[in-house]
C-alpha cells in the first residue's frame, strides 16, 4: 500500500500536469477566438491571403506578371507564364514540386483578386442601377 509520503510526488505531478493542460487549454481557446474576431474584421483579400499564403505582390512575382490595375490584368499573359513555369517544374522532369505549388498558388491568387474586383464592380453597378425586380415578363 502505498503510504502519504509516496502520493505525494504523485498528486503534485498530477496537479502541475492539470494547471499546465488547463492553461494551453485557455491559450488555444483565446487564440481561436482571436483569428475568428481578426478573420471577420478583415476584408476578404486579406482572408484569402491567410489561406493562401501569399500576397498579390508575391504572386505577380512569381509568375513575372504586371498586378491588376483596377481589378483588370491580362490573364493571357498570366496563364501563358503559368503553363510554362509548372511544366517547366514538373517533378517527373526534374523539376520542383515546391515551385509548382507555388506557381500554382499564385495563379490562384492572381485569379482571387480578379474575380474578387469583378463580383465587387458588378456589386457596385447593381447598387449603381437601383433595385428592379422581375415581376411581370411583359415589363
Amino acid at each position: 500500500m502505498v503510504g502519504g509520503s509516496e502520493q505525494a510526488p504523485v498528486v503534485v505531478g498530477a496537479r502541475a500536469f492539470g494547471r499546465a493542460f488547463a492553461e494551453a487549454y485557455r491559450h488555444a481557446s483565446a487564440s481561436s477566438r482571436y483569428s475568428q474576431s481578426a478573420a471577420g474584421s478583415t476584408s476578404t483579400s486579406s482572408h484569402n491571403f491567410m489561406s493562401s499564403g501569399l500576397t498579390l505582390d508575391e504572386a505577380c512575382k512569381i509568375l513575372n506578371v504586371k498586378p491588376p490595375q483596377g481589378g483588370k490584368a491580362n490573364m493571357e499573359d498570366t496563364i501563358e507564364r503559368f503553363k510554362r513555369l509548372f511544366d517547366v517544374n514538373d517533378p517527373t522532369k526534374g523539376g520542383s514540386f515546391y515551385l509548382q505549388s507555388k506557381i500554382l498558388r499564385a495563379r490562384e491568387r492572381i485569379e482571387l483578386e480578379v474575380r474578387e474586383a469583378a463580383e465587387a464592380a458588378e456589386r457596385e453597378a447593381e447598387v449603381k442601377k437601383g433595385w428592379n425586380p422581375k415581376v411581370y415578363k411583359d415589363r
